[in-house]
């Protein structure tokens, strides 16, 4: 490719971002109507996954829950990257399975949420996890199943060493690799500014990925929804005008697995979505430990409300996750360019 091609390629790439912005800067407001108009208040949870209630989270966003910040903006950025991809930016072998994973975890979302704001029955907030755990799992079996018969993809690279013939297997792989980053956002959402800003790192790391691929249209979509984050973060910084609910942790995160398996950096994704890892990684461990021997490793799971109840302020600990974020995506390039993903 050319040094003029490339040109050409980066501005139509970045354009796409920049449109995502705007278009979800528009609507924003339209959203915002409606949501403080019908009062898309989250219910929240009285009690935790293992059963005890959820006494040091209520006192540390007791103020938050008080002011009723609206849900589901993650609608904003689906609604603005799906209509942004089909006019621009649409492409069989590289942005259809990226956008059937977004939309797919919004739906799984937005059924959560929507039971959770409008619900008759609001004491347990929404689908149970299982329940969602099961259609973020089907969801992935019939992608993963496109993934491999469509589109011939067979592989799964290691970094330093080459590339790892799994045939059908890819599609556990894949699946694998969809549900636990749906799941590892979710978990993550938590904290004004926290997912988001970390969706932003990811997104831009495997964008920039993609690009030097020379998977354009795939890089395309990473800054479409980079753009469409950054509308969000705009207005979810401390303190949140709303919240991204379970439409956008779904879609964001389902479709940050798919981009990673479409660029073949697999074990790149628990490098550059380090926090994701670790925020589920600490759920995981405290209700493992209250299962098997009654005891909490943390005070509040996950690790960020833990770092809350130690005395950090809300900002500090998005801050510096935001930092650690921004590293580990800059690591995740570093290993794509030298761990052979990138060839010549």
């Amino acid at each position: 490719m050319t040094i003029v091609n490339f040109s050409n390629e980066l501005n139509q790439t970045f354009a796409l971002s920049v449109a995502a912005f705007l278009l979800a800067m528009i609507l924003t407001p339209v959203y915002t109507h409606f949501a403080y108009k019908y009062k898309f208040w989250k219910t929240q949870r009285s009690a935790a996954v293992t059963g005890e209630r959820l006494k040091i989270f209520n006192i540390l966003h007791k103020e938050k829950i008080a002011r009723h910040v609206p849900t589901m903006a993650g609608t904003i950025a689906v609604v603005a990257i799906t209509a942004i991809t089909l006019a621009r930016n649409l492409d069989r072998a590289q942005t259809w399975l990226p956008l059937a994973a977004l939309l797919g975890g919004a739906f799984v979302g937005l059924i959560d949420d929507v039971l959770n704001v409008f619900g008759s029955n609001r004491k347990d907030a929404g689908l149970r996890s299982w329940v969602k755990f099961a259609m973020i799992t089907a969801m992935s079996i019939v992608l993963g199943w496109f993934f491999y018969t469509k589109l011939g993809y067979n592989t799964i690279h290691i970094p330093y060493l080459g590339e790892w013939q799994v045939g059908a297997w890819i599609i556990f792989f894949f699946v694998l690799a969809v549900v636990s980053t749906g799941n590892a956002v979710n978990i993550s959402d938590g904290l004004d500014g926290l997912a988001g800003g970390l969706l932003v790192m990811s997104f831009s790391a495997f964008g920039v990925i993609a690009l030097l691929q020379g998977h354009i249209k795939l890089a395309g979509f990473c800054f479409t929804v980079v753009g469409a984050l950054l509308s969000y973060l705009w207005f979810n910084i401390y303190p949140a005008r709303f919240f991204m609910g379970d439409v956008g942790s779904f879609a964001f995160g389902t479709s940050l697995g798919v981009v990673a398996m479409m660029t073949n950096t697999l074990f790149l994704l628990p490098i550059i979505g380090v926090l994701f890892v670790v925020e589920a990684g600490s759920s995981l461990l405290q209700i493992i430990s209250k299962k098997l021997f009654h005891r909490k490793i943390f005070i509040s799971a996950p690790i960020h409300h833990h770092l809350e109840a130690t005395g950090w302020p809300e900002v500090k600990v998005t801050m510096r996750f935001w930092v650690i974020a921004g590293v580990a995506a800059f690591i995740g390039m570093l290993m794509a360019l030298s761990g052979g993903h990138i060839t010549s």
